[in-house]
């Protein structure tokens, strides 16, 4: 992971965020809501108790807010790779979440330490052939019983597809179809992931959206998310069957 590249957008970051995301009609802060009240109803159909969650590549802090809004007595982990985004996200949220700065291939937490690990559109700036290390990571630092979420742009979508290409930040991005990275879960150790699709409608067909839980299972959505348990012990966790590369 770059943390050159997001340092020099920082600043500047949700500038750049809002004018991709002008053409849906939404701003920013309800992208970030959602994922984080979607998290917070998986999480809870799961009946998992969140004390600790780590927000992986939280950059300037988007989610922090509604982190506070959805899990109000948890606490907060925000790791990124670049030292002047979480900058940005203390200065906007102060005292709000622990900063951990990502340097290296290893996060800076013990084992089993958060019971729910997040990340939002991260992924697709990650070298793909380190999406299976990043993801055993963060099975590392997450207890049994514990889930891991995504969100992930889908590259199905041709509004999306649009939007990635037109985002300076997204430049040297290389989008995931959900299959291929289910395949990912598997071999680093997650148990049974579970693809959903989200936000098929823009503000215009706003009056839609209640019908959107029907529609999870069509991979036309804007985006998509992957969750997943850790299954077993810390010493004996259920290991995903080795797979070839899918790219």
């Amino acid at each position: 992971m770059d943390s050159a590249e997001f340092d020099g957008f920082a600043s500047e970051y949700d500038q750049l965020l809002r004018k991709t995301l002008s053409v849906t009609g939404e701003d920013p802060e309800f992208f970030h809501e959602y994922k984080v009240r979607e998290l917070a109803r998986m999480a809870g159909a799961l009946h998992l108790q969140v004390e600790r969650i780590l927000d992986f590549g939280s950059g300037v802090g988007n989610s922090t807010p509604f982190f506070r809004r959805y899990f109000p007595s948890a606490q907060l982990t925000s790791a990124d790779v670049s030292a002047r985004s979480l900058e940005v996200a203390e200065e906007r949220f102060p005292g709000v979440a622990t900063s951990l700065q990502i340097q290296g291939d290893r996060l800076p937490l013990a084992d089993n330490s958060c019971d729910l690990a997040f990340s939002a559109c991260v992924f697709h700036h990650i070298d793909h052939g380190e999406h299976v290390h990043w993801l055993s990571e963060l099975l590392r630092v997450t207890r049994p019983g514990g889930m891991l979420g995504i969100f992930e742009h889908n590259p199905l979508n041709p509004l999306t597809v649009n939007a990635v290409h037109h985002c300076p930040f997204d430049a040297n991005a290389h989008l995931i179809r959900s299959k291929r990275f289910v395949e990912r879960y598997r071999r680093s150790g997650w148990t049974d992931p579970k693809v959903r699709y989200h936000l098929f409608f823009p503000r215009l067909l706003s009056g839609l959206r209640a019908l959107e839980p029907y529609l999870a299972g069509i991979p036309f959505g804007g985006q998509y998310s992957i969750t997943a348990v850790k299954r077993g012990s810390a010493g004996n966790l259920t290991d995903g069957p080795e797979e070839p590369s899918a790219e």
